[in-house]
């Protein structure tokens, strides 16, 4: 016979904090590991020039849409279902300034909202892409007029020590061994080094321009493994760096993250404080999502067929 649960058991299961109800966009199967959600369709009350967060109600961390405002919401879903996304551009890409359209939140004391990115074991990032625009975008910090950005920015979580850089883990496209290449970036600890994921075949033939493509982003840092997924499907290619750069080899286990908040996240570039124009991106994005574990190839899947496939 099952034994009634004590009643001071049931009061505080009353009491959990209260969490959003998952969006209808997200696969209900991930839906727990959500974080942080924006899907370009919810202007921050009293605010349009700021994009609120659907995701997990105790972690709500609205961005800036940076030099567009409300204007960079424009109509152009990723999928059947979504009616608006993200417009990222340069303005000026022949001028040094601050005016790229790009998105994000910054404080250097860490964004404490953030806090599940925190001695975290693994997380993910998924959105939608689609180049608009010049890609690589022009170099605005150089002199020379025909200098090209050798990366470009799409979407990244900040390290605790960011100067609005440097990520704990980002989605871009990065020069390597002579071709610009499409990459999964992941650092576990601040200020340590880097593992990446990097594509075998050239970032256009990944992400086309003027096609809606979904990336994703996988990084454990207890294992040391990062995935890359374009349109639910793994990609083709091999790690960077030898050996152990996220030191995860002996003891103490498991291994996580550096215990400290993010200082923001990036979209579209770098420096969501608009200090400094880097890795500019001319395009847009749609349904970003950052969660505090490393999906399957599987629930990765399950995410671009369930906002692409018909449901009965």
């Amino acid at each position: 016979m099952r034994k009634a649960l004590p009643a001071l058991v049931l009061v505080l299961a009353c009491a959990a904090p209260a969490q959003a109800e998952p969006s209808s966009e997200v696969f209900p199967g991930i839906a727990s590991a959500v974080v942080n959600h924006y899907d370009f369709e919810h202007p921050l009350a009293g605010d349009s020039k700021k994009e609120d967060d659907i995701g997990r109600a105790d972690s709500r961390t609205p961005i800036s849409l940076i030099n567009g405002g409300a204007a960079m919401r424009v109509a152009d879903g990723a999928f059947p279902g979504s009616k608006t996304s993200m417009q990222l551009k340069q303005v000026n890409p022949a001028k040094s300034g601050n005016d790229d359209w790009k998105a994000g939140v910054y404080d250097s004391k860490g964004v404490a909202s953030m806090k599940a990115f925190n001695k975290v074991r693994s997380m993910s990032i998924m959105t939608w892409v689609k180049i608009t625009g010049e890609a690589p975008a022009r170099n605005s910090n150089s002199s020379g007029t025909g200098d090209f950005y050798g990366a470009i920015g799409f979407a990244g979580v900040l390290t605790g020590n960011s100067d609005g850089h440097a990520a704990r883990a980002l989605l871009e496209t990065e020069n390597h061994d002579g071709s610009m290449k499409l990459i999964a970036l992941a650092r576990r600890v601040d200020g340590a080094d880097k593992q990446f994921w990097v594509s075998k075949a050239e970032w256009k033939t990944l992400v086309p321009a003027g096609k809606w493509v979904f990336l994703a982003g996988t990084f454990d840092f207890d294992n040391g493994t990062v995935g890359l997924y374009v349109d639910g499907k793994p990609v083709d290619g091999a790690y960077a760096v030898k050996g152990d750069p996220f030191k995860i080899i002996g003891p103490p286990e498991p291994d996580f993250s550096s215990a400290t908040n993010p200082r923001g996240i990036k979209i579209g570039g770098s420096h969501p404080q608009n200090n400094r124009e880097t890795n500019a991106c001319n395009c847009r994005m749609d349904s970003l999502m950052l969660l505090d574990r490393a999906l399957t190839a599987d629930e990765v899947k399950a995410q671009y067929e369930w906002v692409t496939k018909p449901r009965r």
